[in-house]
């Protein structure tokens, strides 16, 4: 999640460089050259049943690819702190879903922790932003549908974290990184067809190229082969918590990468922020579970 969010702050000259479509397809493309042989089944692996060919071909439509689309468009809508604040509500977002379809019990502890990451990310998002290069500031024609958006993308990361868990039990974390990524290509090819045929490479320039190579790489294989990972041993209203270091991550780039100002407020938000995940993470011997619906 850390490595997620702060892809999302260094992707910002890439959106403003290629069409969201153009580079989705880039992104899945450049990662299913690096990562052929994790295709590969294992002699260990069962063959894969038609729910889970649903279940991976959902975990990339949701978490991959319509992710990708919402967040960067919602973010181009709407002001950077709009989309912190509805951005605070993924861990609780994700603890609601692990209860409903996974019938994950909710421990106190967690509950405490959600509120915990909701408090200190919306704290933060509501901090006053001076300087640096934000996107979609206030004057821009369709706040209502940029946040609509973000919103969007909260769901597919909730999915994606509950998905992910189903598959875990299934599939390893290579297969899983790999397959749900040639999805993504094979879902953003006829855009990023159409959009090449049209677009000006030879007026990217080489960092931005090496960025694209960068993001590519984090978003495809390093976070997706860590959160599957993870999520093997981690129950996802657990793992839910930890998306929280998103857009703390996120804020961080932006204040020792862009050069953004970092307030007392902010520091007061990042330490509850971080207080969620170290009550979510504290080994106990007993917990007071919430039953399942």
């Amino acid at each position: 999640m850390s490595l997620v969010g702060s892809y999302v702050a260094l992707s910002k000259p890439l959106a403003a460089a290629f069409p969201v479509l153009l580079l989705a397809w880039l992104r899945f493309g450049i990662a299913a050259l690096a990562m052929p042989h994790w295709l590969r089944r294992p002699a260990d692996e069962p063959p894969m049943t038609r729910r889970t060919r649903g279940l991976v071909f959902l975990e990339s439509f949701l978490g991959n690819f319509l992710f990708s689309i919402c967040m960067l468009f919602g973010v181009s809508l709407t002001s950077a702190v709009s989309a912190g604040v509805i951005m605070a509500s993924i861990p609780a977002v994700v603890a609601i879903a692990s209860w409903l379809f996974l019938r994950e019990r909710i421990t106190r502890r967690i509950a405490a922790a959600i509120a915990c990451a909701a408090v200190g990310i919306g704290l933060l998002a509501l901090t006053p932003h001076h300087g640096g290069n934000g996107t979609g500031a206030a004057g821009t024609s369709a706040p209502w549908l940029g946040n609509l958006l973000v919103f969007c993308a909260v769901l597919c990361e909730a999915a994606y974290a509950v998905i992910g868990k189903s598959l875990t039990g299934r599939l390893g974390p290579k297969r899983i990184s790999s397959l749900i990524n040639l999805w993504g290509f094979a879902l953003s090819t006829p855009f990023g067809v159409w959009l090449a045929l049209r677009f000006d490479f030879g007026a990217v320039s080489t960092g931005l190229w090496l960025l694209l190579v960068l993001y590519a790489l984090a978003a495809s294989i390093w976070t997706v082969w860590l959160w599957m990972t993870g999520l093997r041993s981690v129950p996802a209203a657990q793992a839910g918590v930890f998306t929280v270091m998103l857009p703390v991550s996120a804020a961080l780039v932006g204040v020792l990468v862009l050069g953004e100002p970092l307030s007392t407020t902010q520091i007061v938000a990042f330490g509850i922020a971080l207080l969620g995940v170290v009550l979510a993470t504290w080994p106990s011997r007993r917990a007071s579970p919430l039953p399942p619906p």
